[in-house]
């Protein structure tokens, strides 16, 4: 459409058109996408089939199905693709595509992209958006090679790397990774977990041979410490209450957990809806941060939560010292204001969309925990909560109204909250 109707030869997307675009691009595809389910008859209801489709396109894995290995391999397959596609992005993909059409996809990608602002590692977007898929490419290469390596079939092997490196969660078992009781699959899945919660940007520095550069980035340092200190307190507090008999295994299911819900990937090792209060509360405030600006991860990503605690501090040092002058430094180089504002903002939309999520689903007249867990869980890209949608349970039990509100919650939260809840402002529509 964009290619008939292009003027003066040559068609131009301005910031509002990206907006258009992109969020209308994802609804199209999950509309379309859900009609192998429900023609299948394996999802009857379309709106169930719209649930499943659009937490697979943003890499959100909460599900409506009960019984997911009754699913033929095919529907299994094409659940795990959608997780493959969103996590780098349906729209990055056309970024790649649109200079043979005679226009680049900056804007496009400005919308989509996961994080502040977008980093081009390259001076042409599409040649950067290629490189982003070659890295993705890899990652899914190996992962399935090294699942294989330790036992498990090529086909459950790629719908797992599929869910894995798109920090998607969607699995061909019931009971999710516990259904295989293997450290060895715990730690590659674990592995690369952390490795598609990392900034793209510094995965390429690293195969250019710049792995300093990449080890000193405050994003991945603050990542890293978030990830080990959550798995430290919540492995000596599943010792502590005796749930394991050694360190070495409360560890191993306390590490993968906190990989799982900091990276917004969602898979399960365990039930930790009964494990003891503090690892419940760890795990709880981990959907609030997310995984790297530039991954595939959700939530608010960790560089803003390391942009604002800069800035309260910075604000502390004025409130001293009046006439000091000031800077918000991240990674060595000042922030514009404009990147800080737009940090503080986004934080604020994103809590207020939250809360009238609560209210929503509320309304329902479910507790507060499911409520309030349904809705992190959701916004933030991470599949399971507490209490009903916990990591055993699922989303079926709330009815279709309240599904297409937590969709919508789960495009807000994946097209970084800006990109949608602008087409709902009316200057946005005025000439």
């Amino acid at each position: 459409m964009a290619f008939i109707s292009r003027k003066d030869g040559r068609p131009f997307l301005t910031n509002k058109e990206g907006f258009f675009f992109v969020t209308f691009s994802w609804l199209m595809a999950s509309l379309l996408a859900a009609l192998p389910f429900s023609l299948s008859g394996f999802i009857p209801s379309y709106v169930d089939a719209f649930f499943e489709v659009m937490s697979g396109f943003t890499t959100t894995g909460a599900s409506i199905l009960t019984n997911i290995e009754i699913l033929p391999r095919s529907l299994l397959l094409w659940r795990a693709t959608t997780h493959w596609l969103g996590g780098m992005g349906i729209v990055v993909l056309t970024v790649a595509i649109f200079p043979l059409l005679g226009f680049g996809g900056l804007r496009l990608m400005e919308a989509e992209a996961p994080g502040p602002s977008v980093d081009k590692i390259t001076p042409r977007v599409s040649a950067t958006a290629k490189i982003y898929w070659f890295i993705y490419l890899g990652l899914t290469a190996a992962q399935t090679v090294l699942l294989m390596l330790g036992g498990m079939d090529w086909f459950d092997a790629l719908c797992h790397t599929f869910a894995t490196v798109a920090t998607g969660g969607f699995g061909t078992k019931n009971t999710s990774i516990a259904y295989y009781n293997s450290p060895y699959f715990d730690a590659v899945i674990m592995l690369f977990m952390l490795l598609a919660g990392m900034n793209f940007t510094l995965h390429f520095r690293i195969i250019m041979g710049k792995g300093k550069m990449a080890i000193r980035d405050p994003e991945l340092r603050a990542y890293l410490l978030i990830f080990g200190l959550s798995s430290l307190v919540i492995a000596l507090d599943l010792r502590g209450h005796g749930l394991f008999s050694n360190f070495a295994n409360a560890l191993r299911f306390a590490g993968f957990q906190s990989a799982s819900i900091l990276t917004t990937t969602g898979f399960a090792t365990a039930d930790f809806a009964h494990w003891p209060p503090a690892s419940q509360i760890v795990l709880f405030f981990l959907m609030f941060i997310g995984g790297c600006a530039g991954s595939t991860g959700g939530g608010i990503k960790v560089i803003r939560i390391v942009t604002l605690f800069k800035m309260a501090f910075t604000e502390m040092r004025y409130l001293m010292n009046p006439k000091g002058v000031y800077a918000i430094f991240v990674n060595g180089k000042a922030l514009r204001k404009n990147v800080v504002y737009d940090t503080a903002a986004l934080v604020f939309l994103y809590f207020a969309f939250m809360i009238v999520s609560f209210v929503v689903v509320g309304l329902g007249g479910y507790d507060i925990t499911t409520s309030v867990t349904a809705t992190l869980a959701n916004l933030g890209n991470i599949g399971p909560g507490f209490a009903l949608v916990g990591p055993t349970a699922n989303y079926s039990i709330f009815p279709w109204w309240i599904k297409l509100w937590l969709s919508f919650a789960m495009l807000v939260g994946r097209l970084e909250v800006y990109t949608v809840l602008v087409l709902f402002t009316r200057r946005f529509w005025k000439s």
